[in-house]
């Protein structure tokens, strides 16, 4: 019997999808739940598992083909097992149609081509691998299945003391990834449709500094994680959208949507671009949960498992430019959000304390918002807030 194989149906906000990995072929055996293909939307790579055991009867698309929800994309025969040769035959047949073929094919000196480990390359990985002069063949690949990317390209020409030398200036054109294409609309659409503002203010991170290091090792045998800094940043976030409700509404049209809770997008980094998965009331959740949520999101994240509604939603978002060393950065806000709130590198500084000049962990947060509806003096007073419960950690904790 054969069996339809179904684009799955994607939400509203995306409206197709493009074939990106073909992982078997026609005639290829198959089993139930195994992947069959990577479909690329422009917010995650899906993956399309066999709902049966069987054979691949037919592709109907290519790899770079679009597709559409519920659209059949391939077709297998359901029960049927692969063709097999026959024994006996495995090794004289080979033979003999190999030399069938030399006689028909005609005298030549030269081999044919073998496909070199970078033919295999996503372009951007390709690109960086001839522009460092590194061989792909010696990189540990960290991508999806043991993939060889970008990044795994870059830190490994890091530890090379030579590159590409002589002058070389090698250029490559490539299409943009739908993921990257999707963000730059994204980015368009932000910039000329809302009257976009930032502002900003300085933290101390002593007390969270301190209470990490004395909390941290009995935080993680508790609840089998690190405490790192997010948590911190996710949670006075959520109370200070509870306290400031503008920061956390939209607009649609002529009207303002207030939220009455806290959906909060985490801007992860993989190496095909920025997504920002959700977590779900924050102002309920405790630090544990929170530190839970944005490992599995960004273990997901890295390995193409984050699913279509992790990212759908969010009333507000944070973003860490610190992780790359950003020291001040104005982040850009997600529609129909209305603000985002960015973390930057903590930088040791003399301040002004009681008096007296003294050594502190410092970190500049900036918020962005939409200014349409958000007056300066709501984001001021949501950065103070964002600022006296992380310099008061204790308080926080008690919800104050």
């Amino acid at each position: 019997m054969a069996t339809e194989i179904k684009v799955p149906v994607l939400p509203e906000s995306v409206s197709d999808a493009v074939i990106a990995t073909w992982h078997k072929k026609a005639g290829d055996a198959v089993k139930r739940d195994e992947n069959i293909v990577d479909l690329e939307t422009d917010k995650v790579v899906l993956e399309v598992p066999s709902t049966v055991d069987g054979v691949i009867k037919e592709l109907k698309f290519k790899e770079g083909d679009t597709v559409t929800s519920q659209q059949v994309i391939a077709v297998i025969e359901e029960g049927v097992v692969a063709a097999a040769p026959a024994a006996g035959a495995e090794t004289v047949q080979p033979k003999a149609e190999a030399a069938k073929a030399a006689a028909a094919a005609p005298a030549s000196t030269t081999p044919a081509p073998v496909a070199s480990a970078a033919d295999t390359l996503p372009p951007g990985a390709r690109f960086a691998a001839v522009t460092s002069g590194v061989n792909p063949a010696d990189v540990q690949g960290t991508g999806r299945r043991g993939a060889v990317t970008k990044e795994d390209i870059v830190n490994y020409a890091s530890g090379k003391t030579a590159g590409v030398g002589g002058g070389a200036r090698p250029e490559e054109r490539v299409p943009m990834t739908r993921m990257r294409t999707r963000i730059a609309e994204r980015l368009m659409q932000s910039k000329n449709s809302i009257a976009m503002l930032t502002s900003f203010n300085e933290v101390n991170l002593g007390k969270v500094m301190a209470m990490r290091k004395e909390l941290g090792e009995s935080f993680e045998k508790a609840n089998g994680i690190k405490l790192g800094f997010m948590s911190f940043f996710a949670k006075a976030a959520a109370n200070a959208l509870q306290r400031h409700p503008i920061v956390n509404a939209s607009v649609d049209g002529s009207d303002i949507i207030y939220h009455g809770y806290a959906d909060i997008s985490v801007a992860v980094s993989t190496d095909k671009g920025l997504v920002t998965p959700v977590l779900r009331n924050v102002e309920r959740m405790s630090f544990a949960d929170i530190e839970g949520a944005i490992a599995g999101y960004a273990k997901a994240a890295r390995e193409g498992g984050l699913k279509l509604e992790d990212l759908q939603g969010g009333t507000f978002t944070i973003t860490n430019g610190g992780t790359f060393g950003s020291l001040m950065s104005t982040p850009i806000v997600n529609p129909p959000q209305s603000a985002i709130l960015g973390m930057h590198a903590i930088k040791e500084r003399p301040i002004a304390e009681n008096g007296q000049v003294v050594i502190a962990p410092m970190m500049y947060i900036a918020l962005s918002y939409d200014h349409r509806i958000i007056d300066g003096k709501d984001a001021v007073l949501f950065l103070v807030d964002i600022k006296n419960q992380l310099e008061n950690p204790h308080r926080m904790l008690l919800g104050m």
